[in-house]
């Protein structure tokens, strides 16, 4: 289904009869927003709607090949935490059937603000230690709990099955190796095997981990944080899994600046460093991270990356893989992997 009228026409058959809404009209065209890697992102309006449809809309469409489930999952999470008070944005509908708009789907409310790169650069570090520290101080039992709670009502309605192991730190390595196995990915199988054999003793309590926690995750508007956005990848575990996992982002992720002058890069490649440096040892002032066990889930959060990578490239027959996953992201993923662990991960080849 294409961006344009036809995606447009079927999301509004499908709210009409679901929400029983005759009348819905959707005044302007669907909107794409970027940022999304893996999902397709539109923001939206309706007329004609209840007041809890009646605000600024964002419909986030998962690709085919996503576990319907997903969208289960992300809706627990965020309005979880919504209801304890953190700016996640609240799900109004999630849909796990592929059939209406060719993917499972979510609607959502849109929250207000700019990403925190775009909006608060010269105290970026600050903010993300104080959005996660405020993240990691929420009870995780309430979100595991919710997810027991989806997980029978799913089953009673003959839904997809879920329950809190889908986000505990050993469902997601058990979820890790399954695509492994499933994708026929040989090449990363020793270090898989690797983070499973030498994961290390837990340093503190789990608390409700983003997993993809960065600055363009981060809604800020008038001094302050409007909403943390993107929750697929939310993982109960010790904070150190969420410190490393933004760690590598910060540090690995494609920045383009090859049009830039010689001089410039230079001075944004060491303002990078700077922020990075900042972030860890902010966070560390507040809470301490083991270093061996910031090592760890560094390399776990990069074999997460990793499988999606080659998932990517074995399923993509025409080379038009994502700008993430047909950059080099991978490739200094796998050579961190093994400047941590000894071991070196195979990629599929990229196609031409």
């Amino acid at each position: 289904m294409d961006r344009g009228g036809d995606l447009a026409s079927a999301l509004l058959d499908y709210l009409r009869a679901r929400l029983d809404e005759r009348g819905l009209e959707l005044p302007e065209p669907l909107t794409p927003i970027s940022g999304g890697f893996d999902t397709r992102i539109f923001a939206f309006r309706l007329r004609g709607a209840a007041p809890a449809f009646a605000g600024p809309l964002i419909l986030r469409l998962l690709a085919p090949q996503h576990d319907p489930a997903r969208v289960l999952r992300e809706r627990v999470t965020q309005n979880t935490l919504a209801g304890l008070g953190y700016p996640a944005p609240r799900v109004l509908l999630a849909c796990p059937d592929a059939a209406p708009l060719g993917g499972a789907f979510l609607i959502m409310e849109r929250l207000p603000g700019a990403s925190l790169l775009q909006a608060h650069y010269l105290n970026l570090s600050r903010v993300l230690v104080e959005t996660q520290l405020r993240l990691h101080a929420l009870d995780a039992e309430t979100l595991l709990r919710a997810m027991d709670e989806e997980g029978r009502d799913s089953r009673a309605t003959g839904g997809p099955a879920m329950s809190r192991d889908v986000i505990t730190l050993e469902g997601h390595l058990a979820q890790l190796e399954a695509r492994i196995a499933r994708g026929a990915l040989d090449g990363l199988r020793p270090a898989m095997a690797w983070l499973v054999e030498q994961r290390p003793p837990e340093q503190s309590r789990r608390v409700i981990c983003h997993g993809d926690f960065h600055p363009h995750n981060i809604l800020f508007s008038g001094g302050a944080v409007t909403g943390v956005i993107d929750w697929p990848n939310v993982v109960v575990a010790e904070p150190a899994y969420d410190v490393a996992t933004t760690r590598i982002i910060l540090r690995f992720a494609p920045i383009e600046l090859s049009a830039l002058p010689a001089p410039l890069r230079w001075l944004l490649a060491r303002a990078r460093i700077v922020m990075v440096n900042r972030y860890l040892a902010g966070y560390r002032r507040r809470r301490p991270i083991d270093p061996r066990s910031l090592a760890y889930y560094e390399a776990l959060g990069a074999m997460r990356a990793l499988i999606r990578a080659a998932e990517s490239r074995r399923r993509d027959e025409a080379g038009a893989a994502n700008p993430l996953d047909a950059s080099r992201f991978a490739e200094t993923l796998a050579t961190h992997f093994s400047s941590i662990s000894g071991i070196t991960p195979v990629l599929p080849s990229r196609r031409p």
